[in-house]
């Protein structure tokens, strides 16, 4: 299992964390999703098939990219 803490700039309330998980968790693969919008980060676990690179696709395409 992988995990990783992305930096979100664009995060600014709950709902925020809230839609990146819900298309997060979407995803074959996906664990878990945790998100704060005070630190602007989401915490992110998996496994295959998802991927680092998948989970950064998916952030920018809902306008959520991590930097």
């Amino acid at each position: 299992m992988a995990k990783q803490t992305f930096s979100i700039p664009n995060i600014s309330c709950g709902h925020c964390v809230n839609a990146i998980k819900n298309e997060l968790n979407e995803m074959e693969g996906i664990k878990s999703v945790e998100g704060s919008p005070e630190a602007k980060t989401v915490d992110v676990e998996w496994d295959d098939p998802a991927s680092l690179d998948k989970i950064k696709e998916t952030l920018k395409e809902i306008n959520y990219p991590a930097t």
